[in-house]
């Protein structure tokens, strides 16, 4: 399906209602990536088919990006805040035409799909419920190609996120990141993790280690202010550039991971309990 000149996969669960509103993952994909091979990577629909939420998969256009990449980085041109607007416009036009609760919207991304899911959660926070950044850069910290490639070594200083209208919050954070990832610093994922703490004026409660079977251990840390949940930053150990957890056999995908998908989603519908529509 098209919105304007940007194509998108929808996934809904078997036998929805007319009168049901179920909430609505926006998944963005990364660079060399597309909605299918996110979806085969992720098997998020397997999730969705379960729960009974609906997964959007919005795709960028080759013209856009040769990589297929979303320009998170370009904001000194103002093509990355172009894209993030037509992200917008799909999800208002998603919400029209199919049963979504505009109150539990979450969004998540791989690498720049992670970024641009953190720009667009700067720049319309009052949309989303929940944002996941899997191996991304946090917003603010590149502002072209050049300033990109050293953003993702790790070699560029993060500054404090742009200020909020009074009595606005940001979306609560769920940040997944490889301590071997060769393509994303690892240091992108605290920094992340902490510039929303810091706008929130949020603080880190003690790290914790999970680790299920032979998957690969996780570090966990919870930031909260007045109870709460500002943002999660999630270190795996040993996960390079791949979606944790993921489909075996796919590109950009590690099924030694602890699975990302189920991480996603138990944290969205955190965010949604309570939720009401707007």
């Amino acid at each position: 399906m098209t919105v304007g000149a940007m194509r998108y996969r929808l996934y809904k669960p078997p036998g929805v209602l007319r009168a049901e509103r179920l909430p609505l993952l926006v998944m963005l994909h990364g660079c060399s990536q597309d909605a299918d091979a996110l979806a085969a990577s992720s098997r998020m629909n397997l999730i969705a088919a379960r729960e009974r939420f609906l997964v959007l998969y919005p795709v960028q256009d080759r013209f856009a990006n040769l990589q297929g990449c979303w320009n998170w980085f370009d904001t000194r041109a103002g093509r990355a805040q172009r894209e993030a607007d037509a992200l917008g416009a799909m999800i208002d036009r998603v919400c029209q035409t199919q049963p979504v609760d505009p109150a539990r919207i979450a969004l998540a991304g791989l690498s720049a799909g992670a970024s641009m899911a953190a720009l667009m959660a700067v720049r319309q926070p009052q949309r989303f419920r929940a944002i996941v950044m899997h191996s991304g850069i946090a917003p603010g910290i590149a502002h072209s190609s050049a300033t990109a490639l050293g953003a993702m070594r790790g070699r560029r200083a993060a500054v404090p996120l742009e200020a909020l209208e009074p009595g606005q919050h940001l979306p609560a954070l769920l940040v997944i990141q490889g301590t071997a990832d060769p393509i994303v610093a690892a240091g992108n994922g605290a920094e992340a993790a902490g510039l929303w703490a810091a706008r929130e004026g949020a603080v880190a409660g003690a790290q914790r280690t999970v680790q299920r079977g032979k998957r690969y251990a996780a570090t966990v840390t919870d930031y909260r202010v007045a109870g709460r949940q500002v943002a999660t930053l999630c270190l795996i150990e040993g996960l390079g550039h791949a979606w944790s957890g993921g489909a075996p056999g796919v590109g950009y995908s590690d099924p030694k991971g602890p699975d990302a998908s189920r991480m996603i989603w138990a944290f969205a519908a955190r965010q949604f309990a309570g939720a009401t529509t707007r």
